[in-house]
């Protein structure tokens, strides 16, 4: 009965976040438009030569999807900071972990997916090798969780902060930094047909880590600014 209470506590909030979510598109097509015109301009910068274009593809999907990430971040516990129900979520005996991971999940199916589905398009589009596109794929599917985990620990940092967009990239743009260099590796090795298993492990510890610490982390945080409304 317990364990039917808590999944229907984590279902509940997911509707009700992806409900919200389809409510104000602008908030999950910003980052995926910023996302895409981040990366179609560099075939137009540095020329249509594929041997470069192959080269700098991995850091640069990458770092156009950890900017896109940071863009929606702000947004993930605002309104709920200004309508007080995160207030009641707080003192609630509901788990918080459970709410905060049903938010977290939310955000990435509305930001991190729509990457994932673009990877295709962006591949072709810089000249990625099937190879190269499995590899960047993998990295998207892993990283980009990290990404939202800990993009959530700097919105509930900053959740009372007017305009804390900016404060927000400057706390959590140093903590994706491992995620951005291991992702890149993966994509870079596979292209030249050398083994990834290495990379994809680490990654997969970060994943792993992240979603055991970061609601810890994130329930402490809005304990200390979600009740400042």
């Amino acid at each position: 009965m317990r364990k039917q209470q808590t999944f229907s506590i984590f279902t509940g909030i997911l509707r009700r976040d992806l409900k919200l979510a389809v409510r104000a598109p602008s908030q999950w097509i910003n980052p995926l438009l910023f996302f895409l015109i981040a990366v179609s301009l560099f075939p137009l910068g540095v020329g249509p030569e594929q041997n470069m274009l192959r080269e700098i593809a991995p850091g640069v999907i990458w770092v156009a999807a950890l900017l896109a990430a940071m863009l929606a971040q702000d947004s993930l516990f605002r309104a709920d900071f200004e309508d007080g129900s995160l207030e009641q979520m707080l003192i609630s005996s509901r788990p918080m972990s459970m709410i905060i991971m049903a938010k977290v999940l939310a955000h990435w199916l509305v930001t991190g997916l729509p990457l994932i589905v673009l990877s295709p398009v962006l591949s072709i589009l810089m000249g990625l090798s099937l190879v190269g596109w499995w590899a960047l794929l993998l990295t998207l599917l892993l990283g980009t969780p990290i990404l939202s985990l800990l993009g959530a620990v700097g919105a509930a940092l900053v959740v009372s902060v007017k305009r804390g967009g900016v404060l927000l990239s400057l706390l959590v743009l140093p903590l994706c930094i491992p995620v951005l260099i291991f992702a890149t590796a993966v994509v870079q090795t596979a292209g030249v047909g050398l083994a990834i298993e290495g990379q994809v492990s680490l990654l997969g510890a970060l994943l792993a880590l992240s979603v055991t610490l970061s609601p810890i982390a994130i329930a402490g945080a809005l304990r200390v600014t979600g009740g400042a409304a």
